[in-house]
């Protein structure tokens, strides 16, 4: 579908029917409009599940004995009528359309309240109204002529008129056209600014409306950002499974986990934010339908706590961005643009981790310091990874210092090891890196990214670059802080590894510790350096890959790596 959305207007492919909830959008705000049909972005919040909710009783199709010669009579009602048109290039629900003495009578039901006129009188809101409209030229198309048309407020709880004359319809008519011509020239409106639509839209967390101001017009101080995006729709539980041979299936819409036939585990799908799979477990293919059309992502990993793949879902958004990340980040000056932000920023945040954690040698947070300010005079990637390489030497051979292990237990660090960790600190942070990778991974996902293209990893089978990219400047502040914290604070002891000839890693009870670390990491809160606000680690993920995503839509002039004070 997006391929036809994003070719001029000279194209000769079809366009795609138009909802007249997306007119709706459209007439509330373009960028909206934009996100929804031509991104296929949908966010759910509060007002739209309640929406849903007020919806449930004319949501159900009423029977017909045939759907193209539609018998009205006087008395009676459908709902839920679907019906497009090729004429107008429209397709939408009417909730009821009753028989009249005189025509047929529309009716559409809204979650919110009316709006007032100068003399008080209860009046429909414009976006409301139009789409009332649209539907009755839908029902004019198929030969019901509609004499009255109503939405009901349910906050209200009373119908309110709507203006269906000649007048607004050719109105109507515009609003489509305009809407259809923005789809078409493939480039997504402006945000609104300091407008109170803004913080009613279930995209608001995506639209970033003044952040992208900020991100457009490069720190412009003018723009100020205050208030923190309000986080997605992510309440619900993380299932872990862990134990080899369980199997996870869905009866009656239940998700159950269980072991050699015995149910060990249930809880209802809906409530289920992600699904986590270590080793030898098995998912029925009813389960997996299941949480591909719920969205819960399902992320697999090796018993040894390496990431290995995620079952999601098709993508949330269109080929916007994905274009634009193919063509710059073929451009080896673009590159090394982000990347200079990239590892500026992670040797920062290595910095800082040393003197909040340790008591380092001045002349070593000297030294990164230099290298730090160095990385924006690098000029070729190559050189860029030196530095990167010498901090990087500097921030493990002092990792030390911030160790104060409460057990007996050796957790002595002199370097990182990997590809098998070789002792229970590497074997930490390992642990933290990899679920990092699986975080970054989804979100660039779900932003409508390429996670396999980056800046400074090259493309190699497997590897999300772009996801290992951006994680580079959260290395420190989360996966290090976590195996900080649960040596520091006595959360893991000898027998939670497991030693062997092929490495050393978390068994089962150490992995429930470092489960218990990290979402307390991922939940805490900080200010952002560029807006000041708070908000969670979890979150500013999704921030960083937003800004990310503007970028490669050129909406942004540039990208700022995060770091903290």
């Amino acid at each position: 579908m997006m391929d036809s959305l994003v070719r001029t207007e000279n194209s000769m492919a079809p366009q795609p029917m138009m909802g007249v909830r997306n007119l709706h959008n459209y007439i509330y705000c373009p960028r909206l409009f934009y996100y929804q049909w031509v991104e296929n972005i949908f966010q759910e919040n509060a007002d739209t599940v309640e929406g849903s909710y007020i919806h449930r009783n004319v949501d159900r199709p009423s029977r017909l004995d045939d759907l193209n010669e539609i018998d009205l009579p006087e008395g009676s009602a459908i709902k839920s009528l679907r019906l497009d048109s090729e004429t107008l290039g429209i397709v939408g629900v009417i909730d009821i359309v009753e028989g009249g003495p005189e025509g047929a009578v529309l009716i559409d039901y809204k979650k919110g309240s009316s709006r007032r006129d100068e003399k008080g009188e209860r009046m429909a809101k414009e976006p409301d109204a139009m789409q009332v409209v649209a539907q009755a030229m839908l029902l004019a198309e198929h030969g019901i002529a509609v004499k009255e048309a109503f939405i009901y407020y349910a906050a209200d709880k009373r119908r309110v008129p709507v203006d269906i004359s000649s007048g607004c319809v050719d109105v109507c008519r515009e609003k489509i056209a305009e809407a259809k011509a923005i789809a078409v020239c493939g480039k997504c409106p402006p945000p609104l600014i300091n407008d109170a639509r803004c913080l009613y839209c279930s995209v608001y967390p995506i639209c970033l409306p003044a952040e992208s101001e900020y991100w457009k017009n490069h720190g412009d101080e003018a723009c100020e950002v205050k208030r923190a995006p309000r986080p997605d729709n992510d309440d619900g539980e993380v299932l872990i499974v862990q134990t080899p041979g369980a199997q996870i299936g869905l009866k009656g819409g239940e998700v159950v986990v269980s072991v050699k036939g015995e149910e060990i585990r249930k809880l209802p799908a809906h409530q289920l934010r992600a699904v986590y799979l270590y080793g030898a477990v098995q998912v029925t293919a009813h389960a997996s339908h299941s949480f591909l059309e719920q969205g819960t992502d399902v992320s697999f990993f090796a018993p040894s706590g390496r990431f290995l793949g995620l079952l999601r879902g098709l993508p949330t958004s269109g080929t916007d961005a994905r274009r634009g990340q193919y063509r710059l980040f073929d451009q080896p000056e673009i590159c090394l643009k982000i990347a200079r932000e990239m590892i500026r920023a992670k040797i920062h945040n290595q910095r800082t981790m040393l003197m909040r954690n340790g008591e380092p040698d001045k002349n070593v947070l000297d030294q990164m310091l230099k290298l730090r300010d160095k990385t924006v005079e690098a000029e070729e990637l190559t050189k860029l990874l030196g530095l990167e390489g010498m901090a990087a030497a500097l921030y493990f051979e002092n990792f030390k210092c911030m160790l104060k292990p409460k057990d007996d237990y050796s957790f002595d660090f002199s370097s990182r090891n990997r590809r098998p960790p070789k002792d229970p600190v590497n074997a930490l942070l390992s642990m933290g890196y990899s679920m990092l990778c699986k975080e970054l991974t989804g979100v660039c996902h779900t932003a409508g990214l390429d996670p396999f293209i980056g800046v400074m990893h090259r493309p190699h089978y497997g590897r999300p670059a772009l996801a290992l990219d951006i994680m580079e400047e959260f290395r420190p502040l989360i996966a290090d802080s976590v195996a900080i914290s649960l040596i520091n604070r006595g959360e893991v002891v000898k027998s939670d590894f497991l030693v062997s000839a092929a490495g050393v890693f978390l068994n089962e009870q150490g992995r429930r510790a470092f489960w218990e670390a990290y979402s307390r990491r991922m939940d805490t809160e900080i200010i952002h350096p560029q807006f000041e606000y708070k908000m969670p680690y979890r979150r500013m993920l999704e921030v960083q890959a937003r800004q990310m995503w503007r970028f490669v839509r050129g909406e942004a002039v540039g990208y700022t790596g995060f770091t903290t004070r």
